[in-house]
């Protein structure tokens, strides 16, 4: 396996990067503990048009900042008061797009991954290029994924709620 470095992987159009997540390892080094887990299944959230999305009609808050980055900024944030959620920017600064990571292959979820993971705020707008926390790797295999809708976004519009903007890979 091999450390993804390259800026282009995460300075893409938001949902190739969702689908090229797919079958990646996360790496995570918290306190000497080292944790990794494989992307079992990704959301793309495209935006200041997309109404299930953080920054839609570019709504730019302390909590969005990090997402007017540039692709591969971590967005970490805060769900029900209770959870952090992992997510990766996508494209370039001032476009704020991203992609979640729903689920690892062995936590199914976004809050039990980030539990799993040991990752919570202190990730959020750094960089995870060249990142000694936390890193994606790739095994350079080929994965299959399905899509559908995605979960937890009944505040959106119908066309939103409906896309089908979520990626799991196949066999998981």
């Amino acid at each position: 396996m091999k450390i993804i470095k390259d800026e282009s992987f995460f300075k893409t159009d938001t949902i190739t990067l969702a689908k090229n997540l797919i079958g990646k390892w996360i790496i995570t080094n918290t306190n000497g503990q080292e944790v990794t887990a494989q992307i079992t299944e990704t959301e793309a959230y495209l935006g200041i048009n997309d109404s299930a999305c953080h920054t839609y009609k570019n709504k730019r808050t302390k909590r969005t900042e990090s997402m007017y980055k540039e692709g591969g900024t971590i967005y970490i944030y805060l769900c029900y008061g209770l959870h952090y959620l992992f997510n990766i920017v996508s494209k370039n600064e001032n476009e704020p797009e991203a992609v979640l990571i729903r689920a690892v292959n062995t936590a199914n979820g976004p809050a039990k991954l980030t539990k799993l993971l040991n990752i919570n705020a202190s990730l959020n707008g750094e960089s995870i290029i060249n990142n000694a926390k936390i890193c994606i790797m790739d095994d350079e295999k080929i994965y299959s994924y399905t899509s559908d809708k995605r979960v937890g976004i009944d505040f959106a519009n119908e066309k939103d709620k409906n896309a089908k903007l979520r990626f799991i890979l196949k066999n998981a």
